[in-house]
């Protein structure tokens, strides 16, 4: 159990799956980690050689951090060195299907590339 919305988790889990369409999702995935206080929204593809074992790639692509005492989602951006940043083009907010519009539609091409 974490101090996450519980509906907030659900609407990201059905975001990330309407992301791609079933029929391409063994060859990539859009999922959703989920922590005490954040979401991260990774990217993932299976092995592509035979020596890199079973495990698919999994490579984050943004975070939604939630901050109990105000209600707020904040999103956040991951540079080159997979460290997350404040995204500022957007500010917090209690609808976190705000911040998953700016992250489908990537205006900068920070999350999607």
């Amino acid at each position: 159990m974490t101090g996450l919305p519980e509906l907030d988790v659900a609407r990201v889990q059905r975001w990330c799956r309407a992301r791609v369409p079933e029929a391409m999702r063994d060859q990539v995935r859009v999922e959703v980690d989920v922590a005490d206080r954040h979401l991260t929204i990774v990217e993932c593809r299976p092995p592509w050689r035979a020596n890199m074992g079973p495990e698919w790639t999994r490579f984050p692509i943004a975070r939604l951090r939630y901050t109990k005492a105000t209600g707020l989602w904040s999103l956040l951006w991951r540079d080159r060195n997979l460290r997350f940043n404040a995204y500022d083009r957007v500010p917090p907010s209690a609808m976190i299907e705000d911040l998953l519009i700016e992250v489908s539609q990537d205006p900068t091409a920070i999350f999607w590339g």
